[in-house]
């Protein structure tokens, strides 16, 4: 049994961290849930506004800390971005019914879902990482739940190559 696949990244601004959301939006399709990782200020609702402007998301994508879930309309799917920050059970993640969600029109992108990553099916995980003494570097890694992104997953690489490393 081979390993997962796994990309690493590094970005050097935040303009490089949008870029690289925007190659992962221009892949995603109706269906798809990203969880996004990190610490506390690593980029998650930044790679938010990448991966929405992509998708040509006008208005302003903020943090749904508060609100739990803000829905844009695109062109394509409706963009679902939810923060389960604030929730202190999988239990209440369950009621948010995310996945049925991504299922029924959307793309779902979950702050923090890492934490609550056994309530998904297949998921792509986006972890971001602030880059000591770099201001504005990020180092991104990317993985794989279920083959979902199996088929997709040579042209992302090929995507997000020229930040590889």
């Amino acid at each position: 049994m081979s390993p997962s696949p796994r990309l690493s990244l590094r970005v050097p601004s935040l303009d490089a961290t949008h870029a690289v959301a925007g190659k992962l939006a221009s892949l995603s399709r109706a269906g798809d849930v990203i969880l996004l990782a990190g610490e506390m200020g690593a980029g998650k609702t930044a790679f938010a506004q990448g991966f929405g402007r992509a998708l040509g998301v006008t208005e302003p994508i903020t943090s749904p800390t508060f609100t739990l879930v803000h829905s844009y309309d695109t062109a394509g799917p409706t963009l679902h971005h939810a923060d389960v920050y604030r929730l202190d059970q999988l239990a209440e993640v369950a009621d948010q019914a995310l996945g049925e969600l991504a299922e029924f029109d959307g793309i779902v992108l979950v702050e923090w879902g890492d934490v609550v990553a056994s309530t998904f099916g297949d998921h792509l995980v986006v972890r971001l990482d602030l880059v000591d003494g770099d201001v504005g570097a990020r180092h991104i890694t990317i993985s794989p739940a279920g083959a979902t992104w199996a088929r997709r997953w040579a042209a992302l690489d090929d995507a997000t190559a020229e930040h590889a490393g």
